[in-house]
């Protein structure tokens, strides 16, 4: 699966543009944020709130030690309870993640899956560097709930077996990150998962559409 486009709320379009922009050395054009395949799509929040929300962007598994560096220039990386800020994860998800933290309270990740084609980059990290956005975190009162949906609907399976608390939808390109709504975020899990007024539009799976009215988020394929 690939996620084309993500519709996000923000507090100040401008000057979350600029973040991504200056931060992030990603091209950015009025209101869209460019990711390699994926198109982030910034809008005036209004009413819905911000902060909580989790996107990770991929980098080439060969390219992840200079992305940290680079990133460390840039901002501080969150850790977990025991000081650490670098993880890696075997098995379905041969990968290693760094979290930050964004503008609005965004959660942040870049994250490098071993099985994705290696870079013929060299030399320090640019932002261009980065291919997607590969997870986008979306809250849900009964995990069990939209994993099924997502199977009949979009045609997705789990990467790695689903907990009570939380379903990894898609594979390394793209993945719906299906957490329990009252399970705070990894790695400080301080903050509560929110994706209100947010829309995906994913591709390269089956038309459909999965929905959360009482969260605010919809993803749809055509």
């Amino acid at each position: 699966m690939r996620i084309l486009q993500i519709a996000l709320p923000v507090s100040d379009v401008a000057q979350v543009g600029a973040y991504f922009s200056d931060m992030l050395q990603l091209p950015v054009n009025g209101d869209s944020v460019q990711i390699g395949w994926t198109q982030l799509q910034l809008r005036a929040a209004g009413s819905d709130p911000v902060g909580g929300v989790h996107l990770a962007f991929n980098v080439p598994a060969n390219r992840f030690v200079v992305a940290t560096e680079w990133l460390l220039a840039r901002a501080p990386l969150q850790t977990n309870a025991k000081g650490e800020a670098h993880f890696t994860f075997g098995d379905a998800w041969a990968s290693e993640s760094i979290y930050f933290e964004g503008p609005d309270g965004l959660i942040l990740e870049l994250i490098g899956r071993r099985r994705l084609p290696a870079s013929d980059h060299t030399g320090p990290f640019h932002g261009s560097e980065l291919t997607c956005i590969s997870e986008v975190g979306l809250p849900v009162a009964d995990v069990s709930a939209p994993h099924a949906l997502a199977a009949a609907a979009l045609g997705l399976k789990p990467l790695s077996p689903p907990t009570p608390h939380f379903a990894a939808l898609g594979d390394d390109e793209g993945l719906l990150i299906v957490v329990d709504a009252t399970r705070a975020w990894f790695p400080e899990q301080k903050v509560l998962p929110n994706a209100r007024g947010i829309e995906v539009r994913v591709g390269e799976v089956s038309p459909g559409e999965l929905e959360d009215r009482s969260h605010g988020w919809r993803v749809l394929s055509r």
